[in-house]
C-alpha cells in the first residue's frame, strides 16, 4: 500500500513493485511463492503477498512455512523511522520558533514578514513535489523541505494569533497532537483498515477536496472577498472539519505505508520517506485547524 497525502506524490514503499498488499503472487505446488512473505500474521493485509523488498539482499529471508524470518542489516526498523520524523518535525518546529521572534507582524513590517513566509511556502512546496518524483529519498531535500515549511508556518501562524484569534496556535498545536494519537491507536487496534477500497476512497476525496479549494482560491484572488465561501462562515467550518478527517485518513494510509516497509524488510534509507510523508501529514491537519479554529473565533 503506497501512502498519499496533500501532494498526492508517486513516493512510496512500494513505488516500484505496485502496491503492497494487494500485488500477490501466485503460490506454486508445494510451497509459498518465491518473494511471499508468509509470516506476517500481524497485519491482515499482508498474508500471502508478494514482497516488494525481495532484491534487498537484508530484507527478511522467508524459506519455510511456519519458520522464523531472517533479518539482517540495513533494514528500516521504527527506531528509524521515529528518530527520522523526530528529526524533520523538529527542523519545522525550530524554523517556525525562529520564523515566528525574527519576522514581526506588527503592521510596520508585516508586509515583509508575509512575502518572506509565502515565498517560503512556495519553495516548501516545490521541494516536496521533487522529492515525491524522485526514485529515493534525499535527506537533505526533505530537511530543506522541512526548514522552509517551518518559516512559512511560523510567520503564518504569528499573523493569525495577532490579528484573527489569539492563543489558537496552541489550540490547532493540541488539536493535532489529538489527532495523531487518536488515529495511530485505532490502527494498532485494527479499527481502521487500510484496504484498497479505502485507499481509493481516500484519494477521490482528497482530490475533490483540493480541487474546490484551489477554485476557491482562484475566485478570492480574481473576484475579491472570500471567494466562493469553502473557507468562511458555516461552508468553512465544515470543510475545515472534513480537511482534518482527511488528514486523519491520511495518517492512517501513512502508518500502513510504515508497517509494510518493516514488514517486508524495506531498506533502512526509505524512513526519511516515512517521515517526509508523516510530516507533510501533520502540516496538512495543523493548517486545517488553524483555518477551523480560526473561523470559530475570529471576528467573521
Amino acid at each position: 500500500m503506497r501512502s498519499s497525502n496533500p501532494v498526492f506524490s508517486r513516493r512510496g514503499f512500494s513505488r516500484d513493485n505496485g502496491y503492497a498488499g494487494f500485488n500477490a503472487q501466485q503460490p506454486q505446488a508445494g510451497g509459498p511463492a518465491v518473494g511471499t512473505n508468509p509470516y506476517a500474521t500481524g497485519n491482515p493485509y499482508a498474508q500471502g503477498e508478494a514482497n516488494p523488498y525481495a532484491t534487498n539482499p537484508y530484507a527478511p529471508q522467508d524459506t519455510q512455512l511456519g519458520a522464523p524470518q531472517q533479518v539482517r542489516g540495513n533494514v528500516m526498523t521504527i527506531d528509524d523511522v521515529v528518530s527520522r520524523t523526530a528529526i524533520t518535525l523538529g527542523t519545522v518546529v525550530v524554523t517556525a520558533v525562529l520564523s515566528w521572534l525574527l519576522l514581526p507582524v506588527d503592521p510596520a513590517n508585516l508586509g515583509k514578514s508575509y512575502a518572506i513566509g509565502v515565498g517560503a511556502g512556495l519553495v516548501a512546496l516545490v521541494l516536496s513535489l521533487v522529492q515525491s518524483f524522485k526514485r529515493k529519498a534525499s535527506p537533505a531535500l526533505i530537511l530543506a523541505y522541512a526548514a522552509f515549511e517551518g518559516v512559512f508556518l511560523g510567520v503564518i501562524s504569528a499573523a493569525v494569533s495577532t490579528y484573527i484569534a489569539d492563543g489558537v496556535v496552541a489550540q490547532a498545536v493540541l488539536g493535532t497532537m489529538a489527532v495523531f494519537a487518536g488515529v495511530l491507536i485505532a490502527y494498532k487496534m485494527r479499527w481502521i483498515r487500510v484496504t484498497r477500497r479505502f485507499y481509493g476512497f481516500v484519494m477521490a476525496a482528497a482530490i475533490g477536496f483540493v480541487l474546490l479549494m484551489a477554485v476557491n482560491m482562484l475566485f478570492a484572488v480574481f473576484g475579491g472577498g472570500d471567494g466562493l465561501g469553502f473557507r468562511s462562515g458555516g461552508l468553512g467550518i465544515m470543510f475545515g472539519v472534513i480537511g482534518i478527517i482527511l488528514g486523519a485518513c491520511f495518517l492512517a494510509l501513512d502508518f500502513k505505508q510504515v508497517e509494510d516497509g518493516i514488514t517486508y524488510g524495506a531498506p533502512r534509507e526509505e524512513s526519511w520517506l516515512a517521515a517526509f510523508g508523516l510530516t507533510m501529514t501533520l502540516v496538512w491537519i495543523y493548517m486545517e485547524f488553524l483555518r477551523l479554529l480560526s473561523i470559530l473565533q475570529g471576528d467573521d
